[in-house]
């Protein structure tokens, strides 16, 4: 049996091939690889800020240090975990796996200076961020701005197709498809764009975020400047005033920043869902798929409903981790943990809904006819804009008028509305106006 089959997520089993991508940052062989990141660099800044029992380390040490992370392997990953199981303690082991690779490159000597004065969290906390914030710019920050661009580009293609609007699921004054599509776009880039300023914040600052160990060995050193210059570095911002933890409030907001843009996705499926079942868009039918099981005429829209599922999930998990990550009891509790290697799960599960919705749109083909049809039936519409003119020139109660001829009737043709017109006690170019206006045209400022 492959190991798709045997997994119990989703996640690793069936969309596998949609979310290895992300193993890179969020499995256990990449977060040990960010921990021996974080470890590596700051063993080489440590050899710098002038500590007498620890020299500048050479470019070419540097570079033989930094080897250790750039070509981590799998191997590398179940030797920590073999030490593990030692000292059933996951950082203790990277820094002794740490201190085995520096002694085989020469610099055995100062092996001591690994995880020096540190708590297991200032790894966490860095290494942790900046695993999420690599996933988000460089995987799903681009899996969002493509789809929005796909989008944009339907906008323009159905740019000139007037459609019927649905206000209370009623008839309401026409629009435009790629305005309808273009109100999407417009949310998506907006919420991007303050995706895009997320604070990828870090703790580090020793046991208790006061650099206790540190400044007792060496109290002439500017610690708190030191690991500030640090976290920056690796792109990062130190949170300044910290428990043993990072405080995650900037994790939670980009928790509910994600939040808004899957909601808005929500909303996408759901209206896409809705024109399918009104026939305004048909589906490409795929060679060889099945739309049921039991009616071979049906082509569902599964893609929809798979991206709206999986979008449901990651805002689940994500509500919780908002929630939840900010709250610790006094200076440390080990709940945030468990919690955070599950951060990687919505993400993957926002990967999944867009490949879904990547193929969902890219299936889809405007019923024209459908659409103008709907537009002729309801032909009522245009109502609003008579009264609205006649207001205008200032004729009696004009909406009271048009109320009476449309309201609770079954149907109202166009050629209805024209015969109202022309009993009306008005001019003749204000009767030619008011009969040019049709359901067709009648569809304001859809321009973007």
């Amino acid at each position: 049996m492959s190991a798709a089959l045997d997994a119990i997520s989703p996640i690793d089993g069936r969309y596998y091939r949609h979310t290895s991508v992300l193993r890179g940052y969020f499995s256990e062989q990449a977060l040990f690889k960010y921990r021996v990141l974080v470890e590596i660099e700051y063993f080489i800044v440590l050899s710098t800020v002038g500590i007498q029992q620890f020299p500048p380390l050479s470019q070419s040490q540097q570079k033989n240090l930094r080897a250790i992370y750039a070509t981590f392997s799998s191997e590398d990953a179940e030797k920590i975990k073999e030490i593990e199981k030692r000292t059933n303690h996951d950082i203790k082991a990277v820094e002794y796996f740490i201190k085995d690779k520096i002694s085989e490159i020469g610099l055995g000597q100062y092996k001591e200076w690994v995880h020096f004065g540190l708590t297991s969290q200032d790894i966490n906390n860095t290494a942790i961020p900046l695993s999420i914030k690599d996933a988000t710019l460089e995987v799903l920050l681009p899996e969002l701005e493509q789809f929005t661009d796909s989008l944009y580009q339907l906008a323009i293609q159905w740019k000139n197709i007037p459609m019927l609007a649905r206000t209370h699921g009623q008839a309401a004054s026409p629009t435009g498809l790629g305005k309808e599509i273009f109100v999407f776009v417009e949310r998506l880039r907006i919420q991007i764009a303050q995706l895009k300023t997320t604070v990828w914040a870090a703790k580090f600052g020793g046991a208790t975020g006061n650099f206790n160990a540190h400044n007792v060995a060496f109290p002439q050193v500017e610690w708190k400047a030191f690991a500030t210059h640090f976290v920056a570095e690796l792109g990062l911002t130190r949170s300044e005033t910290t428990t043993q933890i990072e405080h995650y409030d900037h994790l939670a907001g980009w928790c509910h920043q994600l939040i808004r843009i899957h909601t808005i996705l929500v909303d996408f499926c759901r209206d896409v869902w809705t024109y399918i079942s009104m026939d305004y868009f048909k589906q490409k039918v795929t060679a060889g798929e099945i739309g049921s099981s039991a009616m071979p005429h049906k082509v569902n829209p599964i893609d929809f409903e798979n991206a709206e599922g999986n979008l449901g999930i990651a805002n689940a998990l994500l509500d919780y981790f908002a929630l939840k990550l900010p709250i610790s009891r006094l200076q440390r509790d080990l709940t945030d943990s468990t919690v955070l290697r599950n951060i990687g799960v919505p993400i993957a599960h926002s990967v999944i809904a867009l490949t879904s919705l990547k193929k969902g749109v890219g299936k889809l083909v405007v019923n024209e006819k459908a659409i103008q049809a709907d537009l002729q039936k309801n032909a009522v519409v245009i109502a609003e804009a008579i009264q609205t003119v006649l207001r205008r020139e200032a004729y009696p109660e004009p909406y009271e008028a048009l109320k009476q001829l449309t309201r609770g009737k079954e149907t109202i043709d166009l050629a209805s509305i024209q015969e109202f017109i022309n009993s009306l006690d008005i001019s003749t170019e204000l009767k030619m106006e008011l009969l040019a206006i049709t359901p067709e045209n009648y569809t304001g400022v859809t321009g973007f």
